[in-house]
């Protein structure tokens, strides 16, 4: 992102400033964490776009060769198997512009994430 732009305020200004082919990629990737995760909440949140459940519950961010998804690092470590093909980092996990998204991965890593998230709130409470 540009750093003499202004900072964005939407998932949807986020997206729009980026090429087409990339906002197509961000928005299957809303589409499929909005599904995963319906009462999560959309935020700007590190200036990326965020889905907040009890707490940020998933990043994402497009950058020059990737799209990052950001699910914190306990889904990195559940799921490392299945995320082989993809670079990873702690909370990071690299998706190549170009290549399709793993749609059905990252459809487990939200569900994971909201019970995690969930269930992390409902001790919280006690």
């Amino acid at each position: 992102m540009d750093k003499m732009k202004k900072p964005v305020t939407t998932i949807d200004e986020y997206i729009e400033s980026f090429p087409i082919d990339v906002q197509d990629m961000l928005q299957t990737l809303r589409r499929t964490i909005k599904n995963s995760a319906p009462k999560a909440v959309e935020a700007i949140s590190y200036q990326i776009p965020t889905f907040k459940l009890h707490g940020n519950l998933v990043h994402f961010a497009a950058y020059k060769n990737h799209i990052g998804f950001y699910p914190t690092s306990s889904p990195i470590k559940v799921f490392a198997k299945e995320l082989t093909p993809y670079k990873t980092s702690k909370g990071a996990i690299q998706f190549p512009i170009g290549e399709p998204l793993p749609l059905a991965l990252v459809r487990k890593i939200v569900r994971f994430r909201v019970k995690e998230s969930t269930e992390k709130a409902k001790r919280k409470i006690k």
